[in-house]
């Protein structure tokens, strides 16, 4: 491992994996032994269509022979930005038609939370138990898994938790409730579904009192479950649709949808009620606008259906108790985290790269890019099953 690496650069855990990377295309990431290693994360679900995909270039360098950063955001009309927004809306339902750009999922979630307080007046949060919605101080707030946010407190204040998929639990959402925050599937926890009309049930009551509801895609959305946003699968809308991760296509971004009647709200009263300097920046606006194109222009998005099926059917294996998930945002869930340990590792070391959830261990992350052939597949899943096989040996 680069000492420089660990030394200069500031880490987020005692352990990082290390590997040192010369270059990436498609589902293939090298490293600077060039050594291939097939990709089955996808930059934590952020590269939806693979690495160095020509669309996306090309609309990077396009933009960059325009112009790049030329003021802070919300001042001047940029066409990739204005264009990306338009083309969004078109692909939501009404009323989510005004898009609010930023640089990152958490910083949505911030955005979304300060909305919720605006439209309603009113200043309680709900959010669920193992929830994860990014890592700042507010987003961490709304994070349901005391551990990891215990020695930073004290956080935002009056907010509140509730259990996925419990629906008992929804008398908690009052006429002093701003908003309540959901994963439309929840990812850190293990990639749980919901199910019984849970979403639905939320809509409802949100409705009943008030309350703003506010669904967090920055992990299903953009294609991964089939439908451009995970929520689309369940005959729900909400109030506020928060996004990021696979938007940009590997680039950085965020973004919240809220009708224009509520985001108008943030623009006075006070004025810069929530403002970014690099948000809709004009490459990364290309970037996003290239990825969006090439997702509802192809089949791409309904294609990750049959590659769920292909998945489920080759991976079968006593060491594999259930995949958990939709479309290519899939956990093969295992009976402990030291085999899911060992199975990401094993197969890093024969050139297949896996990863973790934040608070589900015995979960082994599947999240490639979208792009994943299906002879792809198959190669990631025999290296997958020859690791387990190795250690049903060991023991």
């Amino acid at each position: 491992m680069n000492n420089d690496f660990l030394k200069y650069q500031a880490q987020t855990s005692p352990y990082p994996l290390g590997m040192e990377v010369s270059h990436a295309i498609g589902s293939y990431i090298y490293d600077t032994n060039n050594k291939k290693y097939l990709d089955f994360v996808a930059g934590v679900s952020a590269c939806t269509l693979g690495h160095q995909h020509p669309r996306v270039n090309d609309a990077i360098k396009n933009q960059l022979d325009k112009y790049s950063h030329v003021m802070v955001y919300g001042e001047y009309s940029q066409s990739p930005a204005v264009e990306y927004c338009k083309i969004l809306a078109a692909h939501l339902p009404f009323p989510l038609e005004t898009t609010y750009l930023v640089n990152s999922g958490t910083e949505a979630t911030e955005g979304a939370l300060k909305l919720a307080r605006r439209i309603t007046g009113r200043s309680q949060l709900i959010s669920c138990h193992n929830a994860y919605h990014g890592n700042t101080m507010g987003s961490m707030s709304v994070m349901g898994f005391e551990e990891r946010k215990q020695i930073f407190r004290p956080l935002v204040p009056d907010v509140d938790f509730i259990t996925f998929n419990n629906e008992d639990d929804l008398q908690k959402i009052t006429t002093k409730t701003a908003g309540i925050i959901l994963e439309t599937i929840q990812g850190g926890a293990g990639f749980i579904q919901p199910y019984d009309g849970f979403l639905k049930k939320v809509r409802a009551r949100c409705t009943e009192v008030g309350a703003i509801m506010i669904l967090d895609e920055i992990q299903p959305g953009f294609g991964r479950t089939g439908k451009l946003f995970g929520f689309q699968n369940y005959d729900v809308v909400p109030d506020i649709v928060i996004m990021g991760k696979g938007m940009g296509g590997g680039m950085p971004v965020g973004g919240f949808t809220a009708s224009q009647k509520n985001m108008d709200l943030l623009s006075d009263n006070p004025k810069l009620g929530h403002i970014t300097t690099f948000g809709g920046h004009p490459v990364i606006a290309a970037a996003c606008l290239a990825t969006l194109q090439e997702l509802t222009e192809t089949s791409i998005m309904t294609d990750t259906l049959a590659k769920e099926k292909l998945f489920r059917t080759l991976l079968v294996h006593p060491l594999i108790k259930e995949i958990r998930g939709e479309g290519l945002m899939l956990a093969a869930m295992t009976e402990n985290a030291e085999i899911t340990n060992k199975v990401i590792f094993k197969c890093q070391d024969k050139g297949l790269i896996l990863f973790w959830l934040l608070f589900e261990g015995c979960a082994i992350r599947i999240t490639p890019p979208l792009t994943i052939s299906n002879e792809e597949i198959e190669e990631g899943c025999k290296i997958i099953l020859e690791a387990m096989n190795e250690i049903l040996n060991e023991n």
